[in-house]
């Protein structure tokens, strides 16, 4: 399974340091907790059945319901779903797709934000749970499919600035019907690696 992961920070500060990194955050897009039609999922991620998005594409509720379990390192705030990916919005050697698969694509993106008091407190750390689970998603074999794990400020209350990140997830397949089944096993693998992992806490 294709995976990468980055900083979407906004700026020109290099990110070679903390107060760089911090610098440099300001004017980035951000992840909020808050918004309005927010849907907490941590007391009963079942709720997730429920959501629009989920209607779109199967597999999503369960993805939101181990992302959001008791044990569960991470909890979500919002995501959205693309029914079709115009195929000039990306690159079948990406997804390690071979031609004759990029007739049709998906995508979907969900925010994430850390469970655990100061979890993900420096962009460092956010980075190296980041590098620790695209090592484990190379290992699935699983084509057609790439996830982007991109590190983001996040208001996770009236008075807490963290970091969050977005994982964006994309799959082709010969048809539509092909490209979802692509990305509800990727949905399903990622969910699987992040809610399972001790070390993002």
């Amino acid at each position: 399974m294709e995976a990468d992961w980055e900083f979407e920070v906004g700026g020109s500060a290099p990110m070679d340091n903390e107060e760089a990194c911090e610098t440099s955050i300001i004017d980035a897009p951000v992840i909020d907790a808050l918004w309005p039609g927010f849907v907490d999922l941590r007391h009963n991620p079942e709720c997730a059945r429920q959501l629009a998005e989920a209607a779109e594409l199967l597999g999503l509720a369960e993805a939101l319901a181990m992302l959001n379990a008791a044990a569960s390192p991470v909890w979500t705030s919002k995501c959205d779903v693309w029914p079709v990916v115009d195929f000039a919005e990306f690159d079948p050697d990406e997804l390690d797709a071979p031609v004759e698969c990029a007739a049709h694509a998906m995508g979907c993106y969900i925010d994430l934000l850390p469970k655990g008091d100061g979890q993900w407190g420096l962009p460092d750390e956010t980075a190296a749970a980041c590098k620790r689970v695209c090592s484990v998603l190379h290992a699935i074999p699983l084509r057609c499919c790439r996830v982007d794990l991109v590190i983001r400020r996040a208001f996770l209350a009236p008075d807490v600035v963290g970091l969050g990140i977005t994982a964006y997830l994309t799959s082709c397949g010969r048809s539509p019907a092909e490209a979802a089944e692509t990305l509800r096993n990727a949905l399903a693998a990622f969910a699987g690696v992040l809610a399972g992992d001790s070390t993002l806490q």
